[in-house]
């Protein structure tokens, strides 16, 4: 029966499009066939299994009751929330105006309920993760972009400069949602001297009116060149304490913690105190979720105040971010082989393969047991599940497709 619910909303896919693709390849091996499944947003091992944290699980198992089972503060643990913010910037000693939240999905709708008015725009890049949109629907909002470089080209600085200016003219303030660094879908993260081009724009924008830069940081721990994503850190930190763009940040226990189903993270202002930006969010957690899981949030805790876990934590951040750039270096060289672009991984656990028809692309590629995602700009491959002897494969079968 589906007379009770309101028009709008009556005409949604039965599945979010990811969740439905990566089903149908696992309905195809279970039947039998040999499939490669690039649609996988979780790590998994060279046996095709998932990837949990060892020194994480030793930590859940020593979670007592009092860890799990009582509420917590309707915006969260006031320690666990200064730990989050400084897992990324240690020499903060406060979190600022922040907020628990169910995943870094939860922090980023919070966003979208205390920045924009509904009709507004959300700001991101291009290609950008497909739930942004979804997310932005939901709260009434529609998605704008802003192209992120190509591999090995500079930022359009024009282009964005266009884009915030129109903007700011039309609704009178600017929510960007960066995913940098360590960008999905690309894998790609911004240049030194394209942040600085991309802050002295939202710099310039903010002399017209409220922007608001929000940081995705699902993927930090995942990277090639950890140094860079430090620096990069610093940068938007500099940012923040200026005070003229409002600096935060959506963090998640999901991917740094293969913590997927606890939902653990929060939203975060580290640079602002102001108590009614505290008082909104808190407002928002209270009249959507009521309070967060306190069990993830006990876990970050303990790591916080355990060196040695700490450390056995970042060697195993060290190993798998290893395991990804080895499968990032076999694809390209596949790639490279088959006559196509190497499309150059810096982190995260995703890459962008362009294509000329994306949704062509991806119903040719399952003919041949591949599966990836379609987007606007191409094909996400996830290389969280892609093993880096199945790259000739994948590579083989994309040239095929292309040559159509």
């Amino acid at each position: 029966m589906t007379d009770q619910l309101i028009p709008a909303r009556r005409a949604f896919p039965a599945d979010d499009p990811i969740f439905a693709l990566n089903a149908e390849a696992q309905a195809r091996r279970a039947a039998g066939e040999s499939i490669l499944n690039a649609t996988v947003g979780v790590l998994l091992d060279e046996a095709g299994q998932m990837v949990v944290l060892d020194t994480v699980m030793d930590l859940w198992r020593g979670l007592g009751a009092v860890d799990v089972a009582p509420y917590t503060p309707i915006a969260g643990d006031p320690a666990f929330l200064k730990a989050l913010v400084q897992r990324h910037w240690p020499l903060l000693d406060t979190a600022g105006a922040a907020c628990a939240t169910p995943g870094g999905s939860g922090a980023l709708s919070l966003s979208l309920r205390n920045f924009l008015e509904r009709g507004q725009a959300l700001l991101t890049t291009a290609p950008y993760w497909g739930p942004y949109a979804t997310m932005a629907g939901e709260n009434g909002l529609r998605v704008e972009t802003a192209p992120w470089p190509a591999a090995g080209q500079a930022l359009d600085a024009a282009a964005w400069d266009l884009t915030l200016q129109a903007l700011m003219k039309a609704q009178g303030r600017v929510m960007l949602w960066l995913n940098d660094p360590c960008h999905n879908p690309s894998g790609r993260s911004l240049s030194a001297g394209d942040r600085a081009a991309l802050i002295g724009l939202l710099r310039d924008v903010s002399a017209q009116g409220p922007v608001t830069l929000l940081l995705d940081l699902a993927y930090l721990d995942y990277t090639r060149e950890p140094e860079a994503v430090v620096a990069a850190l610093k940068d938007y930190a500099a940012l923040g304490a200026e005070g003229r763009v409002l600096v935060g940040a959506s963090m998640s226990l999901s991917k740094s913690m293969t913590l997927y189903g606890a939902r653990g993270g929060a939203l975060a202002f580290p640079w602002c105190g102001d108590p009614a930006l505290q008082a909104a969010l808190t407002q928002s957690c209270r009249g959507t979720w009521s309070n967060c899981a306190r069990a993830p949030q006990a876990l970050l805790l303990r790591l916080a105040k355990d060196g040695k876990a700490q450390a056995r934590l970042a060697a195993e951040h060290r190993h798998w971010s290893e395991v990804l750039s080895a499968r990032a270096l076999a694809l390209d060289a596949a790639l490279v082989a088959e006559g196509m672009d190497a499309l150059h991984w810096q982190g995260g656990f995703f890459v962008t393969a362009p294509a000329a028809d994306p949704e062509a692309a991806c119903e040719g590629l399952k003919a041949h047991g591949v599966f990836t995602v379609p987007l606007p700009e191409g094909l996400r491959v996830g290389l969280c599940g892609l093993r880096a002897d199945e790259a000739p494969r994948f590579a083989r079968a994309l040239r095929r497709v292309a040559s159509r």
